[in-house]
Parts: C-alpha cells; structure tokens; sequence
C-alpha cells in the first residue's frame, strides 16, 4: 500500500493551519483593531520577529525548487499515486523529510517566540508611561487576571495578545506534530521500502 496519500493528507492539513498562523500574526499588529499603536511604534518587541507569518506561515508555503513545489505543504501534496516503483517512491519520499524538516524548523520558531510573547506579556500604557509590566514575572500573570487591568492603553490588550499567542502556540504545536509525522513516515519508507522491491524482485524471478 501506497505512503504517498497519507503524505497528501498531512500537506493538506497543513494548509489551513499556516493560514491561520499567519492571520493570527497580523492580528497581533493591530491591538483592538486599530493601526495606532503600529503607527506610533508601541507594539510589543516579540510580535516583529514574525513567528507566525514567517515560521508557522511563509516556511510552510516557501517555494522550493523551479517545480513549482512548495515546503513543507506543497511538496506533500505534490507527491502523485504510486505508479509502481518503490525506488521511485522512496527517493520522493526522502525529499518530504526534507521539506518536513524545514517544517519542524519554522513551527519550532513559531512556538518559541510565541511563548516567549506569552511570559513577557504585552506593552501597554499603565499610567505610568508605556512598558512591559508582566515581564519579570514568568507568566504568572496569566493567572492573575485582576492584574491585566493594570495595562490602560491598548484597550485589552493582554486578552488580545494572550488569545492570538494561544492560537499561534497551539497552530505551531499541531504543525510541529504533522511534519514529525513526516519525517517518521518518509524514513520509514525510503529505508523500506527498496528492501521490498529488492524481495518482490528475487520472487518474481
């Protein structure tokens, strides 16, 4: 039985998920929806490392070669139905490791400078002037609610930033598991399956 539909199925899996990292990344640039705080340069530092744009986003659709394959989701869902040849199917088969692991490569970043974002907690007006006033505290704030009125200005901004870095954190999560997935199922092939032919071929013989 052929692995190149389950490969199909986790690139198109893929898809949507790299969509909506990258929509979540450009939410984050626009606290309560307004492009104010963009303009006046008062974002949190973390949100311009582009985690989600760039690592759990462009990295999943990131062109690859003149065939018009993408990493890691296009060159899944590239890979064609068996048409026999399990020599053929295995040197496919180590190129998806490959893209896969540029895609374990760019969740990773997107998991790690989102929760980075998370502990540090946003930049906000306090009333005192604009600072990170979570930041020394390992996230603890995210357990004490009654705290995040602390910031004034963005309006919310802890719930805006807390809610779009979950999503991020748990889009990256399932990304990083898929292109594992991969990785796992294209060695598995591409060391098995020659093996097979090598025994069907003897048989046949």
């Amino acid at each position: 039985m052929c692995s190149t539909g389950f490969v199909r199925s986790l690139g198109f899996a893929l898809l949507p998920l790299a969509v909506c990292c990258i929509v979540a990344n450009v939410l984050l640039f626009f606290p309560g929806g307004t492009t104010q705080y963009l303009q006046e340069g008062k974002l949190s530092r973390l949100v311009w490392f582009m985690m989600g744009i760039g690592g759990g986003g462009a990295l999943m659709f990131l062109r690859f070669s003149p065939l018009c394959m993408f990493l890691p989701a296009g060159v899944f869902i590239s890979l064609g139905k068996c048409t026999g040849c399990c020599w053929n199917e295995s040197v496919v088969m180590c190129g998806s490791v490959t893209a896969a692991l540029v895609g374990l490569a760019g969740s990773g970043y997107c998991f790690v400078i989102s929760a980075m974002a998370m502990l540090e907690g946003p930049q906000c007006d306090t009333g005192l002037g604009w600072s990170y006033p979570f930041a020394n505290e390992g996230g603890r704030y995210l357990f004490e609610q009654e705290t995040w009125s602390n910031c004034s200005y963005p309006v919310s901004i802890v719930e805006w930033n807390v809610t779009l870095l979950s999503i991020l954190l748990g889009l990256s999560g399932l990304e990083f598991i898929i292109c594992f997935l991969q990785v796992i199922n294209g060695l598995v092939t591409a060391v098995c399956r020659p093996c097979c032919y090598k025994q069907d071929y003897t048989l046949n013989a």
